[in-house]
């Protein structure tokens, strides 16, 4: 992974990502992707599924097609002064990143028969979402999305020339649908155990970014689906804005609950920041700091 030493001075472009959960014989397991090589973003990294708020994910065709009305999203998400279309449209660009990168859907046919490989065959056909949905008669599940967290790439970002505001949502994907990568944007489908995770990318066997890693840190604290489910379900979702500095010529990013940050109150267990050291992040006590 390679520093970013630029000033980015366009505002945050909205996104939303999925974490999605699974409880398998070993214990609770994530869903990570592997982003293409050639990807501008991230190129070779695991992440969660996710990417920008389209235009067409607040058309009101779209948020007709909502199990919940646009008001009672934007009461989940907790965000007073964003507009209800575009709460509702967050929900949306979830869901749609989730089946369009892993072939997930939280949604379901008018009939009770959904079918995906049609879904798919609609827009790999070039329909839109919009005329996708209204094809295959889909309401989408927006219960089955928990506001989990939303991250805020600063303006001196440290792996990326773009900055984001996305909402992190959490979800257990329906046990009837088998997640798989799309071979486009992403080339790996992984479910994984958060420590597991945190471990493979100690070993450098994987390439993660900061907010997967914390994440990651963050879900090993849990032993199911249900409890993560539930620990969202019981408060707002904590507003992440990094900040980074440079340290002894170190980049690091330090977070809520560090002396170096303005928010006293953490925002997730684990350490309160990363250093930026061999061309990855890492935090001031190593790994045992990840996995504690």
């Amino acid at each position: 992974m390679e520093l970013n030493t630029e000033t980015i001075t366009t505002p945050p472009a909205d996104a939303a990502t999925v974490v999605l959960l699974r409880d398998a014989a070993e214990g609770l397991q994530v869903l990570l992707l592997k982003r293409h090589q050639a990807s501008n973003v991230l190129g070779g990294a695991y992440v969660f599924p996710g990417g920008k708020l389209d235009a067409g994910d607040q058309h009101p065709e779209v948020l007709s097609r909502l199990s919940q009305v646009a008001d009672q999203l934007h009461a989940r998400l907790a965000e007073p002064d964003l507009p209800s279309a575009k709460a509702a449209g967050l929900f949306v660009a979830a869901i749609r990143e989730a089946f369009e990168e892993c072939r997930v859907l939280l949604g379901q046919a008018q009939n009770g028969q959904t079918d995906l490989t049609a879904l798919q065959a609609s827009l790999s056909e070039g329909q839109s979402w919009r005329d996708a949905l209204q094809t295959h008669a889909l309401t989408l599940q927006t219960e089955a999305l928990v506001p989990w967290t939303r991250w805020i790439t600063p303006k001196q970002a440290s792996v990326t020339n773009k900055r984001f505001d996305t909402r992190f949502f959490i979800t257990q994907v329906p046990s009837d649908q088998t997640a798989k990568h799309d071979e486009h944007e992403t080339t790996e489908t992984l479910w994984i155990g958060p420590r597991e995770a945190l471990l493979r990318y100690w070993n450098r066997e994987i390439e993660l970014a900061p907010p997967q890693i914390m994440s990651l840190v963050h879900l090993s604290r849990h032993a199911s689906a249900h409890s993560v489910l539930a620990e969202a379900a019981s408060r707002k979702p904590p507003v992440v804005q990094p900040e980074p500095f440079d340290q002894d010529g170190i980049r690091t990013i330090c977070y809520p609950g560090d002396p170096r940050h303005p928010i006293a109150e953490p925002a997730f267990p684990g350490p309160s920041r990363l250093m930026f050291k061999d061309k990855r992040f890492e935090p001031e006590l190593g790994l045992a700091a990840l996995l504690d």
